[in-house]
């Protein structure tokens, strides 16, 4: 990601400087007669005079992430040579990005993937298709404790050595539900396979925002949850098939090499990024006594279960309303992948520009669509655009994790950890209010009135947090 600007010379005898803002210390270069370029990125900025030889009217401000560390001024070609450097520096950052997400696919997988492959373990734990849903339980269960608890753990370690840590825990939680003799061990073993998952996307988060600029974060963010979106639409199908062609176990053994492929990417193209010197557990727990914290957990927990709500029932939805054949099901359930995918990509445009204000239309957007879902479950053509619109709807977990680091001070990685404890919060709430409904006799449809409300109790969250913003004088983007 390479951008430039210019900006007016003086015609007097000295070239301008131009004075650079960036997250680390500015490096002024002492050789103004050979530089041409400026050079700003997350650790530090050089700063650098156009050339005297060759007399330009204007300075060029470059942006690479990273950029370098020193000045490369020479008597051949800097300009070119600090071009090719930096458009080397953004395809390394690209690849950072690609590992993290590749984390994302793994988890994305098996958090969805266990859902499709429900009735083959069922049947052959000997168990009835309520109590495997406890398995589903056991992993939201570990997230929500295991988010914050590693996120506070690991406050002094290294971020690349913390990310392949969480991801070997990952990988061997899967190996063992794949060895799983008994439902009860089952249990244990997805409660295990959670703990690591709101750790490793809030450490993810941190780094992917480290290599970019500060009004780049959401869409750095978004690039590493592409990998969770992305399972929906090829990682679970690919599991539920291998879970029918050759057993259930299979898709937790596919899960467990994703982890380790993970691990491999992370250490390859990942940064050292050494921990903060300063971090301690009891600065992590600091996260918990701000209420900007919390209400935007609210956010995220309330506001996010109306997905959750019509998901949860939607193959049923489709069988009993709609009157598709078996076989189409799968396919509507891959367009609400590619509706999470596509906003997740589209979304943190705007984000990077306005966050919250993003926010709070995305979660009026959100309630829009899922009140309209009861009215185009009729039809199958219009209730796949609508699971479409439904699924960028999911965009919002990457505006809470930019909005999480911005409100938590110093307490970055356990706040931006919680997110995910919030999302399966969200992931228990929004099913549970939703077959509640149907139990009352208000129909399949009935969980897309429910995912109306809870977004709307998220946008309540959202004004509430706004209005902290603004009576504090920092209004809200």
């Amino acid at each position: 990601m390479l951008m430039r600007s210019l900006e007016a010379g003086s015609d007097s005898g000295e070239p301008p400087f131009v004075v650079a803002r960036a997250h680390g210390a500015i490096n002024i270069c002492n050789q103004p007669e050979c530089c041409t370029a400026i050079f700003i990125d997350y650790t530090s900025s050089l700063v650098c005079n156009t050339s005297r030889s060759e007399r330009l009217s204007r300075n060029f401000l470059w942006f690479a992430m990273p950029s370098l560390q020193q000045c490369s001024c020479s008597n051949t070609d800097p300009l070119s040579d600090s071009i090719d450097s930096a458009l080397a520096d953004s395809r390394n950052i690209a690849l950072v990005l690609l590992a993290l997400a590749v984390g994302g696919f793994a988890i994305g997988t098996t958090e969805f993937a266990t859902m499709s492959v429900l009735p083959l373990f069922a049947a052959d734990l000997g168990i009835d298709a309520p109590t495997a849903g406890h398995v589903i339980s056991a992993y939201a269960l570990g997230v929500v404790i295991g988010a914050p608890m590693l996120a506070v753990l690991g406050a002094r370690i290294p971020r690349r050595t913390l990310l392949i840590t969480l991801m070997g825990m990952f990988a061997l939680g899967n190996v063992l539900s794949a060895l799983a003799p008994s439902y009860h061990w089952l249990l244990v073993f997805r409660f295990l396979s959670g703990l690591p998952h709101g750790a490793y996307f809030g450490a993810g988060a941190l780094m992917a925002t480290s290599l970019v600029p500060e009004n780049r974060r959401a869409t750095a963010v978004g690039r590493m949850f592409l990998g969770l979106t992305f399972a929906t639409i090829v990682g679970v199908p690919m599991a539920n098939w291998l879970g029918q062609a050759i057993g259930w176990r299979w898709s937790f053994v596919l899960v467990a090499l994703l982890g380790v492929l993970t691990m491999v990417c992370v250490r390859l193209f990942a940064p050292i990024q050494h921990a903060d010197p300063q971090s301690s557990a009891l600065r992590e727990l600091g996260a918990l006594a701000k209420g900007q914290v919390w209400l935007t957990l609210g956010i995220g927990a309330i506001g996010f279960g109306g997905l959750f709500a019509v998901y949860t029932y939607l193959a049923d939805t489709l069988m009993a309303v709609t009157h598709v054949p078996l076989t189409t099901v799968p396919l509507v359930l891959s367009v609400f992948g590619l509706g999470m995918t596509a906003g997740s990509i589209v979304v943190p445009w705007f984000a990077d520009r306005a966050l919250m204000r993003t926010a709070g239309w995305l979660l009026a957007w959100s309630a829009l669509v899922l009140a309209l879902f009861p009215f185009a479950a009729g039809n199958v053509w219009t209730v796949t655009l609508d699971i479409f619109l439904i699924g960028m709807g999911g965009a919002l977990g990457t505006l809470l994790q930019t909005r999480l680091m911005d409100v938590a001070g110093d307490a970055q990685g356990l706040a931006a950890s919680l997110n995910h404890s919030a999302f399966n919060t969200a992931n228990a709430l929004g099913p549970l209010l939703g077959g509640m409904a149907i139990d009352a006799g208000y129909g399949w449809t009935s969980p897309g009135w429910v995912g109306a409300l809870l977004a709307l109790g998220g946008l309540v969250f959202w004004a509430i947090s706004c209005a902290l913003d603004k009576a504090k004088g920092s209004m809200p983007n």
